[in-house]
């Protein structure tokens, strides 16, 4: 299942200008354009991941560097996101009922009004931004106990968990409830962090294309063939 943002090719690189609107200033813009992305070498499937459930439902556990083991559950049919763990908050994301869900995305909508967010059973407001040309526009926001979060893409793969300017670390998903992370080692992430990062990558997949690419691939759909 493709993630939420559109398909990328491996050969494209990001240039600095399609991050993020540069008439839009925000707190969380100073790590906006980063020159490169790692990766997440350090992970390996077979070690890291233990992975079941059919069809729509996946779970996956994987060993986080910081919190030890983590679970994520998607289930796509219904909506739903789980984050579990001994060392992290009980994160749950799930769907409207009766709302349709939308292939491209993991959890089915971008629409905050349609969405819950709860921790420990206690409601978050969730506020992801529409999804269109640049990475910014796939941005994802999230407010608990007087606290702020962003999710954005700051590269093809992968996107950025923020926390009131901080930068905390990289989270790489394909949309297909596998979420892999590399903390920044600068970095005090928390565990309330982590059980979000988790269920916002699990819940939209991460990455986006530039704003060049974007415009040459409807240019080219544009020209006669």
């Amino acid at each position: 299942m493709p993630k939420d943002p559109a398909p990328t090719t491996s050969l494209a690189k990001r240039t600095d200008e399609d991050a993020y609107d540069a008439h839009e200033d925000h707190p969380y813009d100073d790590h906006d354009d980063r020159d490169g992305y790692d990766g997440y070498d350090g992970y390996d499937d077979a070690d890291e991941f233990e992975e079941s459930g059919p069809g729509p439902v996946i779970e996956h556990t994987v060993e986080d560097d910081r919190f030890g083991a983590v679970t994520v559950r998607l289930d796509s049919e219904l909506g739903e996101v789980t984050v579990s763990g001994e060392r992290v908050p009980r994160v749950e994301l799930w769907r409207a009922e009766g709302t349709e869900g939308e292939d491209h995305i993991p959890v089915g909508t971008r629409d905050g009004a349609r969405l819950t967010l709860t921790v420990d059973g206690e409601d978050a407001v969730i506020d992801p931004a529409k999804g269109r040309l640049t990475r910014r526009s796939y941005r994802v926001d999230v407010r608990y106990a007087e606290r702020s979060w962003r999710l954005v893409p700051d590269s093809i793969p992968g996107s950025r968990l923020v926390r009131a300017g901080a930068y905390l670390g990289d989270f790489s998903s394909d949309g297909d409830g596998k979420v892999l992370v590399e903390w920044r080692e600068d970095a005090e992430p928390e565990a309330l962090d982590a059980a979000l990062g988790y269920a916002l990558a699990a819940a939209f997949g991460t990455g986006a294309q530039p704003l060049w690419m974007t415009a040459i691939e409807m240019v080219g759909d544009l020209l006669p063939g």
